[in-house]
């Protein structure tokens, strides 16, 4: 199924060749453009999106393993106070797993944590790219409007909100580039 905002702008461009208005020419071109822009923040918002849920899939991927060197940890634990119950020696081998477990769990929470934070970082680099594209699309049906209702006013306003969503942009993609 095509894109609405797609068959808008075809649409457009249709009509401004068959009524060779050179308004209606400037309409078309504008929305054209801004049909790219919103393109390209479609792309950049998905992008981010998918970024997002890769990075919480690995921060939750190390908090598993993290637990897991926390089980490992508490056996080894209860198998040291099982042989001191029983008054046995305790091998510092035993004592020394304990304490390799609790510093490879600060190290896996460390990265869990920032793989968390990154995945935020790209959560809301993604939601405003994607207020972006609505503006931008909203842009091209007022624009469309403009050409069949022959409002020079509402090609004005299109402009407007347009510049909106290209203000989101421009947001979203600073956010991107401090993610990096």
């Amino acid at each position: 199924m095509a894109n609405p905002t797609e068959e808008i702008g075809k649409h457009l461009h249709e009509e401004a060749e068959k009524s060779h208005d050179p308004s209606t020419m400037k309409i078309a071109l504008t929305s054209a453009l801004i049909a790219v822009f919103a393109a390209g923040a479609s792309m950049l918002s998905e992008h981010q999106n998918n970024e997002a849920m890769l990075d919480q899939l690995k921060a939750s991927d190390n908090w598993s393993y993290y637990q897991a060197k926390g089980i490992k940890s508490i056996v080894v634990q209860n198998e040291i106070s099982t042989l001191k119950a029983l008054n046995k020696p305790v091998d510092q081998k035993l004592n020394d797993q304990v304490a390799k477990y609790a510093e490879e769990q600060k190290e896996i929470s460390a990265k869990a944590t920032e793989q968390e934070q990154s995945s935020r970082s790209h959560l809301g680099a993604h939601n405003k790219i994607s207020f972006a594209v609505t503006f931008l699309e909203i842009a091209i049906g007022i624009s469309a409007i403009s050409a069949l209702l022959r409002r020079r006013w509402l090609w004005h306003a299109s402009i407007i909100v347009s510049a909106i969503g290209l203000v989101f942009l421009a947001w979203g993609i600073h956010l991107m580039v401090l993610i990096k």
